[in-house]
């Protein structure tokens, strides 16, 4: 990609958003508090951004739940469909060559068919990026349907896989099981029980022997936490991770909070959820930069926080 980017093409209402950074010098990491306490907005910090162009650009976004139903919480689920649209609108603008929604596209319904509309309606809103969708498995997004229902009614090509585009691996995981093996569907399921089966597991370490490349994952459910948010088995994938020494970066969801850590030099990274909070200022996603050198830069819009890891 030959293009920068300006922050100050932002909307308006993000303007004066605060946010934290965090600068990782191969396994140094420098907290630099909320911009506002140096005085600082989005855009003065992007000053500090990595320098050069990005190679790859990527847009990201989580937890959409998307729902024709009244608000419940600090969920507002009709609202998604408007905080997508601004998403898409942001992704076509800067050139994104790909988007990827990281889980929870929809929230239950009660009935297959309320929830199979639910999908084709925030589908038809995402097909509008023009560019590649892919799609990481969602404990809600088979709540009522099945996995095989929600990929028939989505751009979903498989629960799990991975692919390669120019200097980068990227692998989806699907964590959307029981314990005993079982997949999730028909709400069958007990959503702190999720997993990743050993057999995905094979197929993971093998895929990671297969390249060459650095690598991203992409993953709903936390593998760095050993809580209710969090893979059972997840220290036995981050293992896998790290053995490879290949994996520069995991993306996650279903905690609806930003969050991000380190865990033996791979950046472990929890996007915003956009279904909560009302209208468009309460929205949250990122334009994911990958550079060269294996910099890595996630430029956070709305709720979504924006952080810079260096590679010295």
């Amino acid at each position: 990609m030959n293009s920068t980017w300006n922050f100050s093409d932002r909307t308006s209402q993000d303007a004066g958003t605060t946010t934290r950074r965090a600068f990782l010098q191969r396994g140094s990491l420098l907290l630099v508090g909320a911009a506002a306490a140096c005085g600082k907005t989005r855009q003065a910090a992007a000053e500090d951004a990595i320098e050069g162009s990005p190679v790859l650009r990527i847009g990201l976004l989580t937890d959409l739940h998307y729902a024709d139903k009244p608000p419940a919480g600090t969920r507002h689920y009709r609202d998604t469909i408007l905080k997508l649209r601004e998403a898409v609108s942001t992704f076509n603008t800067h050139q994104v060559s790909m988007a990827i929604e990281l889980g929870d596209f929809i929230d239950a319904a009660e009935e297959v068919e309320t929830e199979i509309g639910y999908l084709k309606t925030v589908e038809a809103e995402f097909a509008k990026f023009r560019g590649d969708r892919h799609y990481v498995l969602g404990n809600h997004c088979v709540y009522t349907l099945t996995k095989q229902e929600f990929q028939e009614h989505s751009g979903a090509k498989a629960t799990y896989y991975s692919f390669d585009q120019g200097e980068f691996h990227f692998i989806i995981l699907d964590a959307c099981f029981r314990s005993d093996g079982t997949d999730y569907g028909r709400r069958n399921f007990d959503w702190t029980d999720t997993n990743i089966p050993a057999s995905q597991c094979e197929w993971l370490t093998a895929d990671l022997e297969s390249t060459d490349k650095k690598t991203i994952v992409f993953t709903h459910q936390r593998l760095d936490v050993e809580n209710s948010f969090g893979i059972k088995n997840a220290k036995q994938v981050r293992a896998l991770l790290e053995h490879s020494g290949k994996v520069e970066a995991v993306f996650m969801g279903h905690n609806h909070e930003n969050a991000y850590q380190t865990i033996n030099g791979i950046h472990y990274c929890v996007l915003r959820a956009v279904v909560d909070g009302e209208g468009s200022e309460n929205n949250g996603y990122c334009l994911l930069d990958l550079f060269q050198d294996g910099s890595i830069q996630v430029n956070g819009f709305r709720k979504q926080e924006t952080w810079q890891w260096k590679n010295s």
